[in-house]
């Protein structure tokens, strides 16, 4: 599997060479995140590579609200960072069992989570973002959750964190 590092700068780096045209073509890679990547730096992926803004139809908005916030010192001090992590769910047993496989972003304080969405984006910025481990959950027995390292790709943290995003403020331009 191709493998890239996303950068602080929003630089998207692929066999230690920025990209610089063609992000779509690593959509399907593993992702890893150098170590001063934040939600800016998300942002700034997006300003970089504008090609990628049409792959959610939430990204408009929330360019919107990027080029008006500061341009720096934009945090919570509640927060030690973002955490993106990904999670398998079975469902429905005793019934029709099915599968579910989905992302969240949440913030995180020590080791416990912390619900964002009544925080404004735009002081979230400058927060640390770090890849999770994933979780595995049997029928609904949250006393026994799983973790595993697992796989982030490229396209899987770009709309994941625009879904969880989409939760903070009603999208302006959508649809």
């Amino acid at each position: 599997m191709n493998e890239i590092t996303l950068a602080g700068n929003g630089a998207i780096i692929h066999k230690g060479k920025v990209v610089e045209k063609d992000p779509l073509l690593y959509l399907g890679a593993r992702v890893e995140l150098e170590e001063n990547f934040t939600l800016r730096s998300y942002f700034e992926i997006l300003v970089r590579y504008p090609i990628l803004v049409g792959l959610n139809v939430f990204f408009g908005s929330y360019m919107d609200q990027y080029r008006k916030s500061p341009p720096s010192g934009s945090t919570f001090d509640e927060l030690t960072c973002l955490e993106f992590n990904k999670t398998v769910e079975m469902i429905g047993f005793p019934g029709k069992p099915r599968l579910e496989i989905y992302t969240s972003l949440c913030g995180m304080r020590g080791g416990c989570r912390i619900d964002i969405r009544p925080i404004s984006i735009e002081n979230l910025l400058d927060s640390p973002v770090r890849l999770g481990a994933l979780k595995h959950i049997i029928f609904g027995d949250r006393a026994d959750i799983f973790e595993f390292q697992s796989v982030v790709t490229l396209f899987e943290l770009l709309d994941g964190i625009a879904w969880d995003l989409s939760f903070h403020s009603t999208p302006t331009n959508v649809l």
